[in-house]
């Protein structure tokens, strides 16, 4: 096991100068770049049964951590982030999975596209729009692939409900709504790093990119109302309710909050039916839908699946076989240019419309993947993130 740790979170080079694009490797190489509870919760334990990745680097600022975690994983090299550029011309990976705070997206992800190297993105995209349109610039120039981990998009549930309005099962979709709430310890640094921090963008990006899929369509105009409660840490509404207009008359509603108990469902309703996915946006269970047409209700409860495995699984294909991904750069602008909008609304206490957009890609049936579901292993220095 090879490891460097230097000084943590350098400023990295602005512009690295591009480098041919190599064959991949098979299976495909990762570094993951953060050890957070994101990382060791999910991404490193769902490894396991993918067939077509493995992970042989890991950057992190904690050196006790990565050698921790490389023991568990039998991860060759560990490094701190000032030695990240040299981890990128090591010609050690093919692609990396950056898990660091959002705001933090660009400054990781452009050297690695812009040398090659493919990036799975954790989401939101970014804090800004432009930052989202030079990382797509920059897999362009690299001829890397560039993927936001939307890991619902590769989830049974998930694409049955998308199949289910598709064939006009529930009529003509008239609303969508959706409340996705939990309990943020003060101590997580997410609890005073702002609006890119807080629940809209945390947590709101899933109803969005939900109700964009479900509707097939952009939203038009944004309006948000949010409230802080006096008694509690965050500098940002703790409680955020949404609403978003689309053409032809349909609306989605919903609300986000790191200060109330675990609520995690969704409801869509069509002129025939409607389907209530509760829950609708987790990862280590199932997810369970409720179908009432003319007046009668069936439920079904999906098996839980690997979903960071089955996402890391697509992606690798797609890089094996040379694919574009479908959530790829342009669904998370997608996203990201609606949460911008819900800051502003948010800021000016006025709807806000949204300029044209077209998305040149949706979600498909064959994305599903149907990996065997793994346990969370236990955490090395990192913390749930509603645990003080």
């Amino acid at each position: 096991m090879s490891t460097a740790f230097h000084e943590a979170e350098p400023a990295l080079q602005a512009t690295p100068a591009p480098i041919a694009h190599k064959p991949t490797h098979h299976p495909v190489r990762y570094a993951v770049v953060g050890a957070g509870w994101i990382s060791q919760a999910t991404f490193l334990p769902g490894v396991t049964h993918s067939g077509n990745f493995v992970v042989t680097a890991l950057v992190t600022g904690d050196a006790t951590k990565a050698n921790a975690l490389a023991r568990r994983y039998g991860i060759k090299h560990v490094c701190g982030y000032a030695d990240y550029e040299h981890l990128l011309t090591s010609g050690e990976i093919d692609a990396i999975y950056l898990a660091l705070p959002n705001d933090m997206h660009r400054q990781y992800a452009l050297p690695a596209l812009q040398r090659g190297i493919h990036v799975l993105l954790e989401k939101p995209m970014a804090t800004s729009e432009a930052d989202c349109e030079a990382m797509i610039e920059a897999a362009r120039q690299g001829n890397a692939k560039l993927m936001i981990a939307y890991r619902l998009h590769f989830e049974p549930a998930t694409m049955a409900a998308i199949e289910l309005v598709r064939a006009g099962k529930l009529g003509r979709i008239r609303a969508f709504s959706a409340v996705f709430s939990q309990s943020i310890a003060p101590s997580n640094h997410r609890a005073s790093h702002g609006y890119w921090a807080g629940p809209v963008s945390d947590m709101g990006v899933y109803p969005i990119n939900a109700v964009r899929n479900l509707f097939g369509e952009e939203p038009v105009e944004v309006a948000a109302v949010g409230v802080r409660a006096p008694d509690l840490p965050f500098n940002f509404d703790d409680t955020v309710a949404v609403t978003l207009r689309f053409a032809d008359h349909r609306v989605a509603q919903f609300t986000v909050s790191y200060s109330a108990t675990w609520v995690d469902q969704y409801r869509i309703l069509g002129t025939k039916g409607d389907l209530e996915v509760s829950p609708g946006f987790t990862f280590g269970s199932g997810l369970r839908h409720r179908l009432t047409l003319n007046g009668h209700t069936q439920e079904h409860a999906f098996d839980a699946t690997n979903q960071f495995g089955g996402e890391l699984q697509y992606f690798s294909d797609c890089i094996l076989n040379d694919l574009e991904p479908e959530p790829n750069g342009e669904e998370g602008l997608a996203d990201v240019r609606i949460l911008a909008a819900i800051e502003r609304a948010l800021e000016s206490g006025q709807p806000q419309s949204l300029g044209q957009f077209h998305r040149h890609g949706r979600m498909e049936a064959g994305q599903v993947r149907k990996l065997p579901a793994v346990s969370a292993p236990e955490l090395v220095d990192a913390a749930e993130p509603n645990v003080g």
